[in-house]
């Protein structure tokens, strides 16, 4: 998944502002104790990132 991808779908689900926040602002323990931001920046890939933040949130399947 490439990143423009990536930040589409987390608008898409979440809406622009909230996207942001919580791109900035979650702490995700699957994550290592760290933002989407923060994962992002260290490498972790952008699929694995997205799969995260659905669990953690519970996005339906269908969205994932």
């Amino acid at each position: 998944m490439r990143l423009t991808e990536f930040w589409g779908r987390m608008r898409e689900q979440f809406g622009a502002a909230y996207a942001d926040s919580v791109a900035r602002d979650h702490v995700f323990r699957r994550l290592g104790g760290r933002t989407v931001r923060e994962a992002l920046e260290a490498g972790v890939e952008a699929k694995a990132v997205w799969l995260v933040v659905c669990d953690e949130f519970d996005v339906p399947v269908a969205n994932r």
